[in-house]
């Protein structure tokens, strides 16, 4: 499993909810410059403030084991009815889904 830092989660929802930095600060109550200091890694926000940025973008924290090992079931379930090419089909998409993102770029953190 990849470590992803508090500053990726926080910088990657903030700009998926199409909010600016002082938008999101206004939102939560967070300064704007705490928000750009743990957009950089600058600083490392408490889990309840963490939470705080990602409910504002749209988002849930979650903490601890999942469940199941992080096996959604229902989608499971839905797959079992495609037949094999449609599983197939689906999978390339997803595969050729991964590739863009790990080819695309990062965005610049905003000041």
């Amino acid at each position: 499993m990849e470590d992803v830092s508090a500053a990726t989660y926080v910088n990657q929802a903030r700009r998926a909810a199409g909010l600016s930095q002082r938008e999101l600060s206004r939102r939560t109550g967070v300064p704007q410059a705490a928000i750009a200091r743990i957009e950089r890694g600058l600083q490392m926000p408490r889990a309840d403030t963490l939470e705080r940025l990602l409910q504002a973008c749209g988002f849930e924290l979650r903490l601890g084991p999942i469940r199941g090992g992080g096996v959604d079931r229902s989608q499971l379930r839905e797959w079992i009815d495609f037949s094999p090419a449609e599983r197939l089909e689906r999978a390339a998409g997803y595969g050729r889904m991964v590739e863009r993102m790990r080819s695309a770029r990062p965005v610049p953190a905003e000041p």
